[in-house]
């Protein structure tokens, strides 16, 4: 696969040849399904937590008589029957994480890569150049015609490129190493710079 390389400023700066293994495959719905959820629950806190009988406070002396009182033979205020009391059996912090194999986590990647060239939302960028100022960047931005754009550089991004993007909302900047699966399907536009083309290129051999 071939496609033209560009510059910040619209402007043409060649081409680049595109693994077909990599950008070229048919993406598959269920193998991004998994990775998506994968990546859900793992990041998900798991802190929701409820208090149990022994850890609610009050009295612990006996609430009624044991015989004659009419009702049932209650003993404690702390029982899950009486309105504040200790929930039985709720929720307690655990990890929500599941297992998924790197083989099925590498397809994912690649089937979203493929996913973004097969829709015509895949741009390749010469570098990542700027002078660390945002309001020069979101003009650029804007003339380039991206909404929700994800920007992927190789193993560091651009410093002073990185401080100009931190305050525009619509522009998320990554190295190749943190490029995942929901943040690339998350974004309207996916944009690679050429030494992220061949950095993506080595980690999914």
């Amino acid at each position: 696969m071939k496609l033209d390389v560009i510059t910040l400023d619209g402007g043409k700066a060649g081409s680049v040849e595109l693994s077909d293994d990599i950008f070229g495959q048919e993406p598959r719905r269920d193998i991004l399904y998994r990775v998506v959820r994968w990546q859900r629950n793992k990041a998900q806190a798991g802190t929701h937590k409820v208090k149990t009988r022994t850890e609610v406070k009050y009295s612990t002396k006996k609430i009624v008589r044991q015989k004659g009182s009419g009702g049932a033979r209650h003993g404690s205020r702390k029982a899950p029957i009486f309105r504040g009391g200790g929930v039985y059996k709720g929720p307690t912090p655990r990890s929500h994480g599941h297992e998924l194999t790197k083989k099925v986590r590498k397809m994912g990647l690649m089937h979203a890569l493929s996913s973004k060239a097969q829709a015509g939302k895949l741009v390749v960028l010469d570098e990542l150049s700027a002078a660390g100022k945002t309001g020069a960047l979101a003009r650029q931005v804007k003339d380039l015609g991206w909404k929700r754009a994800l920007i992927i550089d190789g193993a560091t991004v651009n410093e002073d490129f990185a401080q100009a993007a931190r305050n525009l909302g619509n522009v998320d900047v990554l190295p190749t190493m943190g490029a995942n699966v929901m943040d690339i399907l998350k974004r309207d536009t996916l944009v690679i710079t050429k030494a992220g083309v061949e950095a993506l290129e080595a980690r999914l051999k």
